[in-house]
């Protein structure tokens, strides 16, 4: 299994999460702004130019975040990371994937963008803080988005999260959100992925 990645991006959550699980793989760097890894165009393995791209050891690929993350989830049920297919509870994870994906994640692409005058940018934060509002209500009284155990979910969360400072967002005024993150970094898999993206020493 291949995991084709990018420092910090939001492959960070699929990277996590196979570290969670122990899952051998091989992590491949790309460079998103020329689209290139060390085996040539990066549009060969993955047409839309995105990471994460998982390339199985049957030769299939799949992408988008969200799907590999469940897809991983699924490899180890046992591990709890992801509720079983069938039951209501993996709707809610679900639910929390789709939102991450549509409210947060894409929310930050103004903020990347160094053509975005600096109103939009701020218009952006505004619109980004109000939705980080309503994740922090509910971490006031759940460890996890999915209560008391952690998920993919939160992998793809605390990924999102990371980009915060880079983009001049505080986080202080919503005390849970940092709590949450703190809770994550402890994680022996969250240290083991940071150090392997470059992301710590």
């Amino acid at each position: 299994m291949k995991l084709y990645f990018s420092p910090g991006a939001c492959s960070m959550a699929s990277h996590l999460i196979l570290h969670e699980l122990g899952i051998k793989f091989e992590a491949v760097q790309v460079n998103l702004r020329e689209h290139q890894w060390s085996g040539g165009d990066f549009y060969k393995i993955n047409p839309k130019g995105s990471v994460p791209t998982l390339q199985l050891d049957n030769g299939q690929i799949l992408t988008e975040g969200p799907v590999i993350l469940q897809y991983l989830a699924d490899q180890k049920p046992e591990a709890q990371l992801i509720p079983l297919a069938g039951n209501f509870e993996r709707y809610r994870c679900q639910e929390w994937l789709n939102f991450i994906t549509s409210e947060l994640h894409k929310g930050f692409s103004p903020l990347f963008d160094s053509q975005t005058p600096e109103d939009a940018k701020q218009k952006s934060r505004d619109t980004l803080m109000k939705k980080l509002s309503f994740v922090s209500s509910h971490l006031a009284t759940n460890d996890f988005l999915m209560g008391h155990r952690y998920s993919v979910a939160d992998a793809y969360l605390f990924t999102i999260l990371n980009w915060t400072k880079m983009v001049k967002m505080d986080l202080t005024t919503l005390p849970p959100l940092l709590g949450f993150m703190e809770r994550i970094k402890t994680r022996p898999a969250t240290s083991a992925t940071m150090k392997a993206e470059g992301l710590l020493k």
